[in-house]
């Protein structure tokens, strides 16, 4: 075996649901990823720091929605005003932040040699159907390389008409506490959806006492940066679809959520900032998660 293949390793294990570890020992990184609860990232420690949040009493009940690690959304972001929408003349339901964190997931591929990765596989059915009347594939690779995660997507459409997407992802960063913290990224206004009003970015943003989050809206630089407690510094790059970063946290519960999401809540309803799949087509994302 040749030092690069061992320098990284794929496992298992049995918690309640099959869980696949990633790591890498010489960066003393590890991500933990469950596909039967939504192809979700239950654990991410890179560089020696655990990043993510997990209430293990949501992950491990069936019926909940996870509070903690890293929840893929789609075909929206947020939820739809009064829980649903209207397309092509005809009224669906669906449930806060799509269909697809509550789906089970199928392991299509996985990589050790040069890195460690793990591919997942969502395909549309009579459930997602139900909610979004496309047929879809999803095909996510959650790669561990150089002390660094990056989740690599792909949204294709199998129907035979165009496909709408709001796309986006729910990080669960362990701040600890403190609810006020310094991002580095270079927008200049955020939405604050506790009183509906636009307001400009100076940098910082005091979530202590806030129900609803507060959304950056016009950043030209697909990242962001912010301190994690006094240890260190997450990073966040992501695909230019990506254009908005909406910030959230519970008042008492120790993480911060830094969520990238291809437009802004309620998207499907007011039919702005969608990104339209053609027929036969498919979109391509990327999110990564560094740590120094």
């Amino acid at each position: 075996m040749s030092a690069a293949e061992s320098s990284y390793r794929i496992s298992t294990y049995d918690d309640t649901y099959r869980i696949y570890e990633l790591s890498e020992p010489s960066t003393d990184s590890v991500v933990r990823i469950c596909p039967e609860r939504g192809g979700i990232v239950i654990g991410c420690r890179l560089n020696g720091e655990e990043l993510l949040y997990l209430d293990r009493a949501t992950f491990l009940d069936p019926n909940a929605n996870i509070r903690g690690g890293i929840p893929v959304l789609f075909p929206i972001c947020g939820q739809v005003a009064g829980g649903e929408y209207e397309w092509e003349g005809v009224t669906y339901r669906m449930r806060n932040h799509g269909v697809s964190r509550t789906a089970a997931w199928e392991v299509a591929d996985r990589k050790s040699e040069g890195e460690a990765s793990l591919t997942l596989v969502q395909r549309s059915d009579e459930t997602t159907r139900a909610s979004y009347p496309f047929d879809f594939e999803l095909t996510f690779v959650y790669r561990l390389k150089n002390g660094r995660l990056d989740i690599l997507q792909s949204y294709r459409n199998r129907s035979d008409r165009p496909m709408p997407v709001h796309a986006g992802f729910h990080p669960y960063f362990a701040t600890g506490e403190g609810k006020k913290l310094a991002y580095v990224s270079d927008a200049s206004k955020l939405l604050d959806y506790n009183d509906g009003q636009v307001k400009p970015f100076e940098g910082t943003v005091d979530l202590g006492g806030l129900v609803e989050s507060v959304a950056l809206l016009d950043a030209r630089t697909p990242s962001i940066e912010f301190p994690l407690g006094d240890r260190g510094t997450v990073r966040l790059d992501f695909s230019e679809q990506f254009r908005t970063v909406v910030l959230w946290s519970v008042e008492g519960k120790p993480f911060v959520c830094v969520e990238p999401w291809t437009a802004p809540n309620e998207a499907l309803n007011r039919k702005e900032g969608l990104i339209l799949v053609e027929p036969g087509d498919e979109l391509r994302l990327e999110l990564g998660i560094s740590y120094q």
